[in-house]
């Protein structure tokens, strides 16, 4: 009986033996292959570590390091687990606790203007306009006499009174220089008698279909051209040379670089602009990734060699078309079912590619046809709903596909077009900082009752309707911090709506984010490559100097840019600019 124990004693002694080997074979083999795998992956190029890291990626919202490899995010999580990429070449950030974003991406931008406005004469904050036009007067004392001087971007409700600019108040300062300087807005311009002349534009001149000449008592124009009577001086300006173009690409991208931004989605550019961008890419100068709408009027030029929506490479896209519905509120040419208050005999103007409605319809049909992104410009109510009209006969007619149509601006929206947003799956491209700076004095112009669907943010998300966030730079700045403060605080410029203007449509800064990110990227088709900060997506990054998060929203507004990461490299670092 001894002996039965002692064997089985024997037995269950040489099994936890074997139990043992094997959990420690187990274990080893674990370690091996770790270490394996350890010296068979690659090591990161990149790594930010200690960073607060808010991804917009639902499955892995927040992190601490993120590993890049090449121009892609390769790892996401906590430092210990994204040190595993560290090699004896990675470069390693130390974000020190601040917060890392995904690249902003601007879903509205005029890119080449906006680089041009940087270097000309600034108007926007002059007060008066006798301010106004000393600052045209200097500059044209240091511009020779046959040269244009342009943009500006002039803003009459910051005068007193309100009144439009003619040519009699910068004549005597610009005798013999050419002036054609344009209201903050883009849809009208001053111009002087020279301009004027140059021109040929006379009492005689008729109004153009979708523009306007402003004109006096007698009938004499003033000087001030809307929307489609801008091309009559537009056609006698020189056009700019390839040289201009770089230069001022190049200055946006720099701008833009220092911001954060690092997508922009080109409205309407110049095909030679998309020439600068392809020469800048090819020569790997291409700080920010482009996706270009060019005019939907030209709309054949695409259609003819087969492009599609989000054709080309990861830094240079077109397949989109840009047309526009109706004019702007400010200049009071968007397009309402109903007049404005100040003005009752006006109730805004249909662009002139809306002359007539039909040939709209046609080029938008033959567009969507070809497989063509649809982004249109639409302010005023009725316009809205008249392009909400073709985008449904569109559907109707060809049936239901991932279009992403979208309105840009949507600015003043009926009620009964909230549901036919969502139900047309229509992407609202809007620009928060136009509702901070429009609420000054849009009440005025279309009362309380239209004012209260006007940048209507939360409204759209109720109804399920996708937000893609911009600027409209050169029209608003381009700053992206700028633009989150107007989404979230809906603070009017003049500091006379502290608590927001319909303070019930701000947005969260999670739900802001977001939709500069995400939102924005899903715009352009994109949403698998970019718009978060996810292993496999672009590596497009933005690293703050405070947490926009925590910190009250009024001082999200001087919030600035420590880092800017486009596809792995650093292609603006605040350090080396002190």
């Amino acid at each position: 009986m001894e002996d039965g124990v002692l064997a089985r004693q024997c037995q269950t002694k040489q099994h936890k033996m074997k139990t043992i080997s094997l959990i420690l074979i187990s274990v080893l083999a674990c370690i091996f292959s770790l270490i394996a795998a350890a010296q068979s992956r690659p090591a990161a190029d990149l790594i930010i570590t200690h960073a607060k890291v808010w991804t917009v990626d639902k499955s892995n919202p927040a992190a601490q390091a993120v590993a890049v490899l090449g121009d892609r995010i390769v790892a996401v999580g906590s430092n210990s687990d994204v040190d595993n990429w560290r090699g004896p070449r990675t470069h390693v950030i130390d974000a020190e606790g601040k917060l890392m974003l995904p690249g902003f991406n601007d879903s509205h931008v005029h890119f080449v203007n906006g680089g041009l406005a940087l270097d000309a004469v600034q108007l926007n904050d002059a007060t008066s306009p006798e301010e106004c036009a000393r600052r045209i007067g200097e500059r044209a004392k240091q511009t020779p006499k046959a040269e244009w001087i342009m943009g500006g971007d002039w803003d009459e409700t910051k005068w007193t009174p309100a009144k439009l600019p003619t040519k009699e108040l910068i004549d005597p300062v610009t005798p013999e220089t050419p002036i054609f300087v344009s209201r903050y807005d883009g849809h009208m311009s001053l111009a002087n008698s020279v301009a004027l002349r140059l021109a040929g534009v006379t009492a005689k001149t008729p109004d153009p279909p979708g523009g306007v000449i402003v004109r006096d008592a007698q009938g004499n124009p003033t000087g001030a051209l809307k929307d489609a009577a801008q091309d009559l001086v537009h056609k006698v300006i020189p056009p700019l040379t390839h040289e201009q173009r770089v230069t001022a690409v190049k200055r946006a991208l720099a701008h833009a670089a220092s911001l954060g931004v690092t997508s922009v989605q080109n409205m309407d550019p110049d095909y030679e602009d998309i020439a600068v961008y392809s020469e800048l890419l090819q020569r790997g100068e291409l700080t920010a990734r482009i996706y270009a709408a060019p005019l939907i009027t030209q709309v054949d030029d695409q259609t003819k060699i087969g492009i599609r929506h989000a054709f080309g490479g990861p830094f240079l896209r077109i397949g989109a078309v840009k047309a526009f519905a109706d004019g702007s509120l400010g200049s009071a040419t968007a397009y309402f079912f109903q007049p404005f208050d100040d003005q009752p005999n006006n109730h805004g103007i249909l662009s002139d590619e809306m002359h007539p409605v039909s040939l709209m319809h046609d080029r938008m049909m033959k567009a969507d046809a070809a497989g063509l992104q649809l982004c249109t410009h639409a302010i005023g109510d009725q316009a809205i709903s008249m392009i909400l009209d073709i985008y449904s006969e569109i559907t109707q007619a060809h049936g239901e596909a991932d279009r992403r149509f979208r309105i840009e601006h949507a600015q003043h929206m009926a009620a009964k077009d909230f549901d036919r947003f969502a139900q047309l799956h229509v992407i609202a491209s809007v620009q928060p900082y136009h509702a901070i700076d429009d609420g000054r004095w849009a009440e005025g112009r279309i009362g309380h009752d239209r004012a209260s669907r006007t940048y209507a943010f939360r409204t759209f998300l109720n109804h399920g309707v996708r937000l893609a966030l911009g600027t409209d730079w050169d029209v608003a700045p381009l700053n992206p911090m700028l633009t989150v403060y107007a989404a979230v605080t809906r603070a009017t410029l003049d500091g006379k709506n502290p608590n927001g203007w319909f303070p019930e449509q701000k947005l969260t800064v999670p739900e802001t984010v977001e939709a500069y990110t995400m939102g924005s990227a899903y715009a352009e088709f994109q949403e698998n490559e970019k718009g978060s900060i996810t292993p496999g997506k672009l590596a497009d990054m933005v690293l703050l100097n405070d947490d926009i998060f925590s910190i009250p929203p009024e001082k999200i507004r001087d919030v600035k840019v420590l880092k800017t990461i486009v596809g792995g490299k650093i292609v603006w670092d605040a350090a080396q600019r002190q």
